[in-house]
C-alpha cells in the first residue's frame, strides 16, 4: 500500500509540474505576441484586414490540397475528382480549339473513360462527381459554337492543310 501512495504522489507532482511547464509556455507566448504587436511586426501581412476565406464554409478534409493546386494552378496532379472537375470546367475550351468532329468525339471518349475509372477506383480519396458526358450532344453543342464564331476560313474536315511555302527561290543557271 505504502508503495501505490509513492506512484500517484509521483504522479501528482508530475502533472502539477506539466501543468506549470504549459502556463510559462503559454505566457511566454502571450507575452511574445503582445511585444510583436507593439512594434509592429503583425502591420501590413497579406490579408490584413480582409475577412478569412471559407470561414463559413462546411469543413472539407482536403482543403488545403484544393487550394494548393488552384494557388499554383497545377494541373494534372491531385486526386482523380479534382483534375477531373478542374477539366471537366475547361472542357468546352479545349473542344473549341480543335479543328476536326474526329478529334472532339476522341477527347470526350478519353475524358468520359477516365471519369468512369475514377469512379471504379478502391483507393479511397474525395467521390468523382464530375459527369460523363454525352459525345453526340456535345459535338451537337461543338458544332454550334463554331458557326456562330465570327468567320474564319475554314479547312474542310478530312482535306490536307494547303501550305504556302515562302523561301527563297531557287536560281538556275
Amino acid at each position: 500500500m505504502e508503495h501505490d501512495r509513492d506512484d500517484d504522489h509521483d504522479i501528482e507532482s508530475d502533472v502539477a509540474a506539466a501543468r506549470s511547464s504549459i502556463d510559462r509556455r503559454a505566457k511566454y507566448v502571450e507575452v511574445s505576441i503582445q511585444q510583436a504587436i507593439r512594434n509592429g511586426d503583425f502591420d501590413d501581412l497579406p490579408g490584413a484586414g480582409k475577412p478569412i476565406e471559407n470561414l463559413g464554409e462546411v469543413h472539407d478534409p482536403d482543403w488545403w490540397i484544393r487550394r494548393k493546386i488552384q494557388r499554383e494552378n497545377l494541373t494534372g496532379l491531385g486526386p482523380a475528382a479534382f483534375t477531373l472537375r478542374t477539366e471537366d470546367a475547361q472542357l468546352d475550351a479545349r473542344l473549341d480549339a480543335m479543328t476536326s468532329e474526329r478529334e472532339v468525339r476522341e477527347t470526350l471518349d478519353d475524358f468520359n473513360r477516365r471519369g468512369i475509372e475514377a469512379r471504379r477506383q478502391l483507393l479511397g480519396g474525395p467521390p468523382v462527381v464530375t459527369p460523363v458526358r454525352d459525345v453526340d450532344v456535345e459535338v451537337d453543342r461543338w458544332r454550334a459554337r463554331r458557326q456562330a464564331r465570327p468567320s474564319e476560313p475554314r479547312q474542310r474536315e478530312g482535306q490536307p492543310t494547303k501550305l504556302r511555302w515562302r523561301g527563297a527561290r531557287r536560281r538556275t543557271r
